[in-house]
């Protein structure tokens, strides 16, 4: 059953000191993204972006940073058949992101294509604000680390 949350996971890599995020392209709009999905049963968010991280990507992640940024999207933004088994009192519900380094993605039938930009290129090209406010903080972290 699907639970009324979803993640957000940013895939990046450092190349020649440079962080390049891997954007995604939905295979049904003409929307780029990090990977994305909603939680399962009873799912942690950690537990839900190690699944949505590998359903998506190929990726067996195992160093996932938790960002700090969170926003709420509203209900309706979800598929009918997954918002039916909520209470009916959800309105909105919250996506919880997280970042994850990696050198190469082997993408799922959710996208179409993707590409490994430099920050400014990956934050013109993102569709969704919450996508392109944990880039900023992502990108904040790995310049801390400087």
């Amino acid at each position: 059953m699907r639970a009324p949350f979803q993640i957000l996971a940013i895939p990046y890599k450092i190349k020649n000191n440079t962080p390049l995020f891997c954007v995604l392209h939905r295979f049904d709009d003409e929307i780029w993204q990090f990977a994305a999905g909603g939680g399962e049963d009873n799912e942690t968010p950690l537990d839900s972006a190690v699944r949505e991280i590998f359903e998506e990507t190929g990726v067996k992640a195992e160093n996932i940073i938790q960002l700090t940024s969170k926003v709420y999207v509203p209900a309706d933004c979800i598929a009918e058949c997954h918002r039916k088994m909520w209470a009916a009192e959800t309105y909105v519900i919250p996506e919880y992101s997280f970042a994850f380094e990696c050198n190469e993605v082997h993408l799922s039938f959710e996208h179409t294509e993707y590409l490994w930009l430099p920050y400014d290129e990956a934050n013109k090209i993102l569709s969704w604000d919450s996508n392109k406010t944990a880039l900023y903080e992502l990108m904040c972290r790995l310049n801390s680390k400087n």
